[in-house]
Order: structure tokens, then sequence, then C-alpha cells
């Protein structure tokens, strides 16, 4: 599995874009989530642990607003791992940046309550001006309070790859972290922008047809099968950790 001392670089057709990996636990009929899209506690101590580890190799992690409303994340590290980044010269934490092109997100979530690393919400102008104002007013006034910068675009939609340029070139990211959810990492993957996936397959079948998988609930094809190359497994406990390197065409 990649380590976090392992050294990012961008991909070679996107040179002002950061490297962008993806980390999932899966059933083993591909489930990543219960069929309410609620959490579903289903991976050992180990996979939360070498998610931790996969966390802190990164510049940023990167999350969209129902996965990070569902599972009340934080997106921190343990103080073992924040240690370890500073010795190598690195921030404590990563930054952590939330995507939500509605911008209808609840200011009261856990991770606007902490300041061990900065913030960063893409969205676009339909987040409502209460939301907007309750996001962005001064939280000075506690250490116990995060600020948090807004990059709102206009238009329904967000461009996730001006959002990763963005990332490259104010917030020097060079490597970012997925946690989900599956509808984010469908867009990243109809975009061409993941490079690397990291998968958890646990010993659990949860059937049924409402349970999203990995790219989320039934729909339509990707614009093109997405081809990877195995770069290392490995099993403990009856899990399956497995990272694959996106092979790009062309």
């Amino acid at each position: 599995m990649k380590s976090a001392d392992t050294p990012s670089s961008p991909r070679s057709s996107d040179a002002l874009l950061p490297e962008v990996a993806v980390n999932f636990a899966l059933t083993w009929d591909a489930r990543a989530s219960t069929r309410t899209g609620t959490r579903s506690d289903f991976s050992s101590p180990l996979d939360k642990r070498r998610l931790l580890e996969l966390r802190a190799s990164a510049d940023a992690v990167l999350v969209g607003r129902t996965t990070l409303e569902a599972e009340r994340m934080t997106m921190g590290i343990p103080d073992d791992l924040r240690a370890a980044r500073v010795e190598r010269g690195r921030p404590p934490a990563p930054l952590r940046v939330v995507v939500s092109a509605s911008g209808r997100i609840d200011a009261a979530q856990p991770i606007f309550l902490t300041a061990f690393a900065p913030i960063l919400l893409f969205s676009t102008t339909q987040m409502p001006q209460a939301t907007r104002m309750e996001l962005e007013k001064s939280h000075a006034e506690s250490q116990s309070r995060s600020g948090v910068i807004l990059h709102l675009s206009e238009g329904r939609e967000l461009d996730l790859r001006e959002m990763l340029a963005t990332l490259w070139s104010r917030y020097g990211v060079r490597r970012v972290v997925c946690e989900g959810g599956p509808t984010l990492l469908r867009s990243l993957l109809e975009e061409n922008l993941v490079d690397e996936i990291n998968l958890t397959f646990c010993p659990r079948i949860f059937g049924g047809t409402d349970a999203p998988t990995l790219t989320g609930g039934p729909g339509a094809f990707l614009p093109g099968a997405l081809e990877c190359r195995l770069e290392a497994m490995e099993t403990v406990g009856g899990e399956c950790f497995a990272c694959y390197r996106v092979i790009r065409s062309g």
C-alpha cells in the first residue's frame, strides 16, 4: 500500500492538477453504504487505521457534503500521524476540502467546531445567503472553531477540474485524498481526474438494489470503462486491501 512518505506528483497530462487518490471500503457485493446512504460501519479497526494513514499522506482531504454530514466527519488525524507530518516539515494536518454544488450545508456540523486545519468549501452561488453568512463569520473569539474559506462559482454545477487547479495554484496542494461519497467519486471519474484507487473489500454482503456502489446508485455507465493496474494487495483477517493505479489511454 502507498505509505505516507510516498512523494506525490501530478498526472503527466494535467501538469497543474494535484494527484487524486480515493479511498473506499466495500462489501463483497460492492456496496459502499447502506440503501439509505447512512454510515455503515462494516470495516475493521485495521481498515480505519489505514484510512487515517492514507489521509495523513495528503496535502488535502476531499469529501462531499452528504458524506460529511452522514458521518459527522471532522477529517482529522491522530497525534502520532500529526507528529510524523511535522517531522517531515509538513503542516500537522492536511487541508480539509468540502464540496457542495447546492451549498445547503449544515453550519453546525462538527467539522466547523474544530480548528486544527483550514476548511475550504467549494460551492456555487446557489448557496443560501444565510448559510454563507454563517460560514463566513469570524470565529476569532473562539480558538475551538475554524473559519471557512468559501470558493463560490457561478452556475448550478461545480467544475471539479477548476477546483483541483485552485488547490494546486493557490494552496500548494500536490496530493488529494477523496473519501467520498460515491456521487463525488463518479463525478471525478467522469472528468478523468482520479489517479489512484484504494479499496478495502470487507467480508459482508448487503444484497438489494438500493445500496450505493462505488459510483453511486443504479444509473448510466461512465463515459468509458476505467482500466486500472494493481499496485499492491494484502489480506488480513478476512479483509482484502488493494491499491490500484488508473491507466490513462493515450
